[in-house]
């Protein structure tokens, strides 16, 4: 067999919340039905994604995910970065949803990630990738990308990427890299902690 067809069927507690940001990324509603279960479906391209909702459904309890090949993470990125920028005025990059920066893990540059409103992480990885230079400080890069984006515990990333700026002779290709990642880590780790009051 060839040419299948394989689309993930994701949780979401509103499919109008979830149809609405994935909207807002360019996609457009293909299906939608509220009787006799809420289910939607969303398409850009050859990307199809299908939400279903569930009642009691705790987007930050949520451990669904899916992966998506594309050619080249960078011009999707950017262009998702683009759409947030446009309705938020900022890329969201904590709290639900947020998406992630393509970082560099297992010596290459991969993908990035999108957490929907429902908790959903979307991971758009690349298909071919090149091995790319290897220093210390790309390393604790790829360390700090696994725990901070993909495990999101930010405040280890963010010690082990502090660790290696420390270290480092600012000779490092990757060395504003690191740096703005860190300053990211840092405004995910505020935007999480509890407001005074709250």
């Amino acid at each position: 067999m060839a040419n299948e067809l394989t689309i993930p069927l994701l949780p979401c507690q509103d499919i109008d919340e979830i149809a609405s940001f994935y909207e807002m990324l360019g996609f457009s509603i293909t299906y939608r039905q509220t009787r006799p279960n809420p289910y939607v479906c969303v398409r850009r391209e050859d990307i199809n994604l299908h939400f279903y909702g569930m009642d009691g459904h705790v987007p930050e309890q949520s451990h669904s995910t899916c992966v998506i090949i594309v050619e080249d993470t960078g011009p999707l990125f950017e262009d998702f970065a683009a759409r947030m920028r446009a309705v938020h005025g900022k890329l969201l990059i904590s709290g639900i949803p947020r998406m992630t920066r393509p970082r560099l893990r297992n010596d290459r540059y991969t993908g990035f990630a999108v957490i929907d409103p429902a908790g959903n992480w979307i991971r758009v990885s690349k298909s071919t990738q090149e091995p790319a230079a290897r220093t210390k400080l790309a390393k604790a890069m790829e360390d700090a990308a696994r725990l901070g984006d993909a495990k999101g515990d930010e405040r280890q990333a963010l010690k082990i990427l502090e660790g290696a700026l420390r270290r480092t002779d600012g000779s490092e290709p990757e060395l504003a890299e690191a740096q703005a990642y860190r300053d990211e880590l840092i405004e995910r780790i505020k935007g999480s902690e509890p407001r005074p009051g709250a």
